[in-house]
């Protein structure tokens, strides 16, 4: 097999300017991409824009003998969306991949969450994603492949405190992912979502105010955000064709499969069901299997390998 999994394949990055999108950007080159550099350069909570942070990774990209183009638009935007997925087939006919990394974060306690909070990461983390896949998705089912990558969260898949905003756009974006599996199944064309364990300038804003979250962010610092991008690429590649509708993570060189809703327990009666039957039969016989209330850094014990 070509140690170059992705050549002759054009690849956009949104949020690539910095942290987790630059090492899959640079890493999607390395690999015979061309790639689409998007980035709106703008702060951990979606403010502010600095254009050059793309034209920076372009030029580390063309410094190695690759080929980059920058892009500035925001993903929240329909016509930005179309402009980024357009500048790809303007400059080399052909989209083949999007990595739907770019994120922001506004944290607060759920109760004192202010309704822009809210609507603004959403707007950013979900409906982003929907936006740049749909202007990609018809230019993948008339060459009838395609890939899609959409970078998740254990925010959304176990919980953490203080992110409802960050949490419903995360696990939004695995029912996203999973739809258009399903529904571009028959043109070929695969749709994944990684959790990234890494130290970004995003994990970084995380308070560090008590002994808790001042634990969970000294182990966040152990990890790297380029360990996410060679799982990144094999994802785009051909050699995974059979892969999609999947969720996985990525924690520094552990590479983890999730589990996806599915039954676990189930009560029936013939009578149906009245409030009271449903308090003294069914919740004793399903409390056993309840989900504790965790919270990632429960679930992930142990140090980063």
């Amino acid at each position: 097999m070509s140690t170059h999994l992705l050549d002759g394949k054009v690849v956009l990055v949104t949020g690539a300017g910095r942290g987790v999108g630059r090492g899959i950007a640079l890493e999607c080159a390395a690999h015979g991409a061309r790639v689409v550099v998007n980035d709106l350069g703008g702060g951990p909570s979606g403010g502010g824009g600095d254009p050059s942070l793309a034209e920076s990774v372009v030029a580390e990209i063309r410094a190695a003998g690759g080929e980059a183009v920058a892009d500035a638009h925001t993903v929240a935007d329909w016509d930005s969306a179309q402009r980024m997925v357009q500048r790809a087939l303007d400059t080399w006919g052909r989209l083949d991949g999007v990595v739907n990394n770019a994120g922001i974060l506004s944290d607060a306690i759920f109760h004192r969450m202010s309704v822009d909070q809210f609507q603004a990461v959403l707007a950013v983390n979900l409906l982003g994603p929907f936006l740049v896949s749909r202007a990609a998705a018809p230019h993948m089912r008339d060459r009838q492949a395609g890939a899609f990558v959409h970078m998740s969260s254990t925010s959304g898949l176990i919980g953490n405190l203080g992110q409802a905003n960050y949490a419903a756009s995360k696990l939004g974006l695995v029912g996203l992912s999973k739809s258009i599996a399903i529904d571009m199944a028959r043109a070929g064309v695969r749709s994944n979502c990684i959790a990234p364990f890494a130290w970004t300038r995003l994990v970084g804003t995380i308070p560090e105010e008590t002994p808790e979250q001042r634990r969970r962010v000294e182990g966040l610092r152990r990890l790297v955000p380029e360990r996410v991008a060679p799982f990144t690429v094999a994802l785009l590649s051909d050699a995974a064709q059979d892969v999609t509708g999947q969720v996985f993570g990525v924690r520094n060189n552990e590479i983890i499969l999730f589990s996806q809703s599915r039954p676990i327990r189930i009560a029936h009666t013939e009578q149906g069901w009245t409030p009271a039957t449903v308090v003294d039969r069914v919740l004793p016989m399903m409390r056993p299997d309840f989900y504790p209330l965790e919270k990632s850094g429960d679930v992930f014990t142990w140090d980063p390998v």
